[in-house]
């Protein structure tokens, strides 16, 4: 129990702390098509941002941490504290080494580079000059969130969460700041958003690594690139980037075979995707953060039945939070696209379009969650080959599903593709970790989300007819959000209290967590 405790307690403040950061970044994306709109300018910046994106993308989403964490912690409990911290000191020097270069790099090879990611940007010189311009500034920040990544890894060991789940925050809010401050000072306005991108990533940076000297970090003035610790997280990491990387190139996929559909389809793909993203990011991504230095230790400890409660744990927790969630979205995916997006430009027919790409995509949310829950039991027992090899079998099959889907679903075929490929991953996961470790509790597994269905269902049906009942979708701004507020509100307590009813252990751990919290506050 005392384990579930700590998984709870970090998984809330690390959903807490990306909440905020994914409204945030919304606010961002309102505050960038209010500037700049859809002009040149803008695509010049969002081609140079998808660079260091992608690297923020494979290093944040679990490439550092999948490998770093369970090696740490294996070093510390085998050799001591300062044998762990001597290994750590050293893979900053390499990382920091690396990171330079490649910044560097950045800055000179620039325009060749940008021939690559927008060969289309050629024929049009001024535009083609100002993508470069706004990647060589923006070369640094593959410096400082390489940097920032490392420090989160570094905290997520020492059981620090909120603080790095926070940072993300930062990048936008520095964003917006760009936008509307320095963007108006500037001849050519689009720089600002550059400015305030390098400045995200070098507070993402600062403000986590007094932490990490808090807790134990010194430098070293000497690099070992042949230690044997390094070579290790090296060869932990390089399946995990190739999984993400397999994961970018499947959205690639997608996105060509959209473009083959009627137009707009690649923007409702887009806009749904987004929205199941933020469960996603909330709860998925929190308790895979939360989850994976607790089973580290616990394989470091070769204590792997304390390793099942904990998965079993985090498996009954996330479908807790996701079944519901799924209902929600599925039954007001149409009031949600309404209320969000369709003004302007955003006519009735992006929201079906959308509200479509959306039923399909909620389907998979709790295969989406799943999967953040169950690989990291993967990379604490330092296996990082099987999620990437699951990884491929399921982008085989996601293309496959895709041309067979696309035909009678359209766009909508695509997302149930992604969802369909997202179950198998999961399901392939579970068979594999259940062949390593044994039996991890499905029977109390399968009772649970048969209760968690059933009360859904019935939370399901009441907001759904409340919902018909009040919802207008040409009413004004403030009534839909009030009514669609109450759908939510509504939702949330009912299905409380059939859990309550049902007697929930995850409710009831939930509640006792909340006391406890609230016990300790005061003091």
């Amino acid at each position: 129990m005392e384990n579930n405790q700590k998984v709870g307690k970090a998984a809330g403040a690390v959903g807490g702390m990306t909440l905020i950061s994914r409204l945030l970044g919304f606010i961002r994306d309102l505050v960038i098509a209010m500037q700049f709109g859809a002009t040149a300018a803008a695509d010049a910046f969002f081609v140079a941002f998808r660079i260091p994106n992608v690297q923020r993308k494979i290093l944040g989403e679990g490439a550092v941490t999948a490998a770093f964490i369970p090696v740490f912690l294996e070093i510390r409990n085998q050799k001591g504290e300062q044998e762990a911290w001597k290994m750590t000191a050293n893979l900053f020097n390499i990382l920091l080494t690396l990171l330079v270069t490649s910044s560097l790099a950045l800055v000179l090879l620039a325009p060749f580079v940008i021939m690559v990611f927008a060969p289309g940007f050629i024929e049009t010189p001024d535009k083609f000059d100002l993508t470069v311009l706004l990647t060589q500034w923006m070369a640094p920040y593959l410096l400082f969130i390489g940097l920032a990544v490392f420090c989160m890894g570094i905290l997520n060991t020492h059981n620090v969460f909120a603080l790095p789940a926070l940072t993300p925050a930062l990048l936008n809010i520095c964003m917006i700041g760009g936008a509307l401050l320095i963007s108006p000072q500037l001849k050519e306005p689009i720089l600002g958003l550059a400015f305030g991108v390098l400045a995200g990533g070098m507070l993402q940076f600062a403000v986590q690594f007094p932490e990490v000297l808090r807790r134990g970090f010194r430098f070293t003035a000497s690099i070992q690139w042949k230690s044997a610790e390094v070579i290790k997280i090296g060869k932990l990491m390089i399946p995990v980037i190739f999984g993400l990387a397999v994961y970018e190139l499947n959205m690639l996929v997608d996105t060509l075979l959209a473009s083959m559909l009627d137009e707009g389809s690649i923007s409702y793909l887009y806009y749904g995707n987004r929205l199941v993203q933020l469960p996603l990011g909330v709860f998925g991504v929190a308790v895979g953060v939360a989850i994976l230095p607790m089973l580290s230790g616990q394989a470091a400890n070769k204590e792997f039945s304390e390793m099942i409660k904990t998965i079993a744990f985090g498996i009954r927790f996330i479908l807790f939070i996701t079944i519901p969630a799924t209902v929600g979205l599925i039954l007001l995916r149409f009031p949600i696209v309404n209320t969000l997006w369709e003004r302007g430009e955003f006519s009735r027919l992006t929201t079906e379009g959308t509200a479509i790409a959306l039923l399909y995509y909620s389907m998979g949310l709790c295969a989406f969650c799943g999967i953040k829950v169950i690989a990291p039991a993967f990379y604490s027992l330092q296996d990082t080959k099987t999620p990437a090899k699951v990884g491929v079998y399921s982008m085989i099959l996601n293309i496959i599903l895709n041309l067979i889907l696309m035909g009678p679903l359209q766009h909508g075929g695509l997302a149930l593709a992604t969802s369909i490929a997202a179950l198998f991953n999961v399901v392939l996961l579970i068979h594999f970790l259940r062949k390593r470790l044994g039996l991890m509790g499905g029977r109390k597994i399968l009772s649970s989300m048969i209760k968690l269905f059933v009360a859904s269902a019935i939370m399901g049906a009441v907001v759904y007819f409340f919902n018909d009942a009040f919802f207008d979708p040409s009413a004004s701004l403030e009534l839909k959000i009030m009514i669609l507020s109450a759908d939510i509100g509504i939702g949330i307590s009912l299905y409380a209290l059939l859990s309550r009813f049902i007697q929930n252990e995850e409710l009831v751990f939930l509640v006792e967590l909340a006391r406890k919290r609230g016990k300790q506050t005061p003091a």
